[in-house]
């Protein structure tokens, strides 16, 4: 089941039925295209009003609310965009817990926390062009009449959004319990400060990226590299900062191997992991309050967790 809330309903009417068929797809995209689960909510219900209200006859309900649901998420990403400019620290997307039941036909690797990093990289438009076209299997038509722009320069937009996910995002693969070994492997070694086991854990270009907002700690630079990532875990051992490190719940972190956990002075973190070839080339954690405000309530636990 989809992590993200569905948006409340007025009371049903001819048009309900159609509505909730593609609700759980416009949410995926909506999230997708933003970022955001908060703003994949609001412009969801943003799209039921103007679907409930709307008085033309529509041949295809999912391609009309498909087109209202991109256009509204690339007005929010107008001003989204102004906003990370003067963000605290480094920007991560907000972070799904779970697996989802309901994905479509669309790949795994397509779903992951990777890529909506590497959509960042994107304009909104071939953000737009590369998720509706590649992701979401819509036509190329359909996809130039959504972003009102000639079929020709939409093909050439998701040309350019496919080189750059692909450049960077390799694809790879992972077993589940390979995953589930390395993450629990890796959790243990940085509470308990095991730098040897660390180095065999991370890749010699590993990358580590965490996100406060300016809220609670965080490191405010993308940290690179082996020596660099293993002084740090080093510091932070000294410190003590992860001795009354607590998972919550080992979890899938938006289609990466991940768990929930309640860090030093009791702040909530999520943690994601980028594995290949038995390696971690990225380690993901987003710890700003308002990015988890829908943890909380999919993990109802979290608020009687001992510090």
């Amino acid at each position: 089941m989809s992590p993200l809330m569905p948006p409340r309903m007025s009371p049903p009417d001819s048009r309900l039925a159609d509505f909730q068929a593609q609700q759980a797809r416009l949410t995926r995209l909506a999230y997708r295209m933003t970022g955001s689960v908060a703003e994949a909510e609001d412009v969801v219900q943003d799209a039921w009003l103007r679907w409930s209200r709307a008085e033309e006859a529509v041949d295809s309900p999912a391609a009309f609310l498909t087109r209202v649901v991109t256009r509204l998420c690339l007005d929010r990403m107008k001003s989204a965009r102004a906003q990370r400019e003067i963000y605290v620290g480094s920007w991560l997307p907000e972070p799904l817990v779970g697996t989802t039941e309901d994905e479509e036909a669309i790949d795994a690797e397509d779903l992951t926390f990777s890529l909506m990093l590497a959509l960042e990289r994107l304009s909104p438009l071939e953000r737009a062009a590369f998720l509706l076209h590649d992701v979401f299997g819509v036509a190329l038509k359909d996809v130039a009449a959504t972003l009102e722009r000639d079929p020709a320069a939409v093909r050439q937009l998701a040309v350019r959004a496919r080189r750059h996910v692909q450049d960077a995002r390799p694809r790879y693969s992972v077993e589940r319990s390979e995953a589930d070994r390395i993450t629990r492997a890796f959790f243990a070694a940085a509470r308990d400060g095991d730098l040897a086991t660390l180095k065999t854990l991370l890749a010699d270009d590993v990358v580590l990226q965490s996100d406060g907002g300016g809220r609670v700690i965080a490191f405010l630079n993308v940290i690179r590299g082996l020596a660099r990532v293993l002084r740090l875990y080093a510091g932070l051992a000294r410190k003590g900062h992860y001795r009354d490190a607590q998972v919550l719940r080992w979890t899938d972190v938006d289609g990466l191997p991940g768990y929930v956990s309640r860090e030093r002075g009791r702040i909530l973190q999520i943690t994601a992991l980028d594995i290949r070839d038995g390696r971690i080339f990225g380690i993901y954690i987003v710890r700003n309050p308002e990015k988890l405000r829908h943890i909380e309530t999919e993990f109802p636990d979290i608020g009687d967790a001992p510090g």
